[in-house]
């Protein structure tokens, strides 16, 4: 009998009759969002995850993690003469960490909400998760 001869057989569907699975791929997204103005970076958070919970995915956050402080120190005077006078300039640099689990397709979709300006976004892809979903 040649390799020819024997006819293809599909595999064998296993689970109940009538019921189809398919596999979606899931990624692990961590948006982090940066900004000088607490106000428009706790708007943009707020829309974020309002997005992603009406789509019914799974949300972590927003961690608030530590502000930032960057200090300049010069001198008033530009000459050198006259008396020590100084300035003290800062900024302070608010950051938000947002964790979701979901398909890279719904968070392009979450993510195209209009962003305040003055406020960062980085998205980042970490890994795959594999969930089998039963469809009838």
């Amino acid at each position: 009998m040649a390799a020819a001869d024997v006819a293809y057989a599909p595999p064998m569907k296993s689970g109940k009759i009538g019921f189809e699975s398919s596999q979606e791929v899931q990624h692990r997204i961590r948006i982090t969002l940066s900004s000088k103005s607490v106000k428009n970076l706790e708007k943009v958070c707020g829309d974020l995850v309002k997005g992603a919970k009406d789509k019914g995915l799974k949300v972590k956050g927003p961690v608030r993690m530590p502000t930032k402080v960057l200090h300049i120190t010069t001198r008033k005077s530009p000459c050198g003469e006259g008396t020590n006078t100084w300035d003290r300039f800062e900024m302070r640099v608010h950051k938000r960490v947002i964790d979701l689990v979901s398909s890279a397709d719904v968070v392009k979709q979450i993510t195209s909400i209009t962003i305040e300006p003055g406020v960062e976004v980085e998205v980042t892809i970490s890994d795959h998760i594999t969930s089998t979903k039963l469809i009838s």
